[in-house]
């Protein structure tokens, strides 16, 4: 059973995801940004928040691999098996991504996707039913927060809501890895 609090932070988040806001909260890695993936307002919000060049792409965050198929032009048959095998949070970038906001994807047309098995986010993006950003909550250039006490008051004043779930995990979280994966079945491991 879902504590009242959860059921809260996740009606509120999503409520602010569809009206096209920016959310702040916990993932399966870090404490991330986070807004609906096909909103190209509300990517470009972001990548203010975070005073960054929107050709540095971010990556999105879904809770079925089943649902790559909606968005990308072709999934590499190893990106399967390497969902499958994955024990830790792992980010793959896919190429030739379709129906995302176009200022989210690489210059080469190429996006970062993680499956989430965290509680919080996995239940946001299915309540959501679209993928939803996830970048690390600080301005570009700085120290990424390793959990919500390290992020800046500067990142919490600029979005529309705050997730209070998790405030209190004081646990260090570390990024994902990444790996990225050629129309061709060319794996490149950019982050291990």
């Amino acid at each position: 059973m879902m504590k009242t609090g959860f059921v809260d932070d996740l009606a509120k988040a999503v409520e602010v995801l569809r009206a096209g806001g920016i959310i702040l909260y916990p993932t399966d890695t870090i404490w991330g940004l986070g807004c609906d993936a096909t909103n190209v307002a509300a990517v470009k919000r972001i990548y203010e928040i975070k005073q960054r060049e929107d050709s540095k792409s971010m990556l999105v965050l879904m809770e079925n691999p089943n649902l790559l198929i909606s968005y990308m032009a072709e999934v590499p048959e190893i990106a399967w098996e390497l969902i499958e095998v994955t024990d830790q949070p792992l980010t793959i970038i896919y190429p030739k991504a379709k129906n995302l906001a176009a200022n989210l994807l690489a210059s080469d047309g190429s996006v970062g996707i993680r499956i989430t098995n965290e509680a919080f986010s996995q239940q946001l993006v299915q309540r959501f039913r679209k993928p939803i950003v996830s970048t690390s909550a600080n301005i570009s250039g700085q120290k990424s927060p390793q959990n919500y006490t390290e992020i800046s008051e500067e990142v919490k004043k600029s979005v529309n809501y705050i997730v209070t779930y998790r405030q209190d995990d004081f646990s260090r979280s570390k990024p994902s890895s990444i790996i990225k994966l050629g129309v061709g079945g060319q794996i490149e491991i950019i982050r291990k």
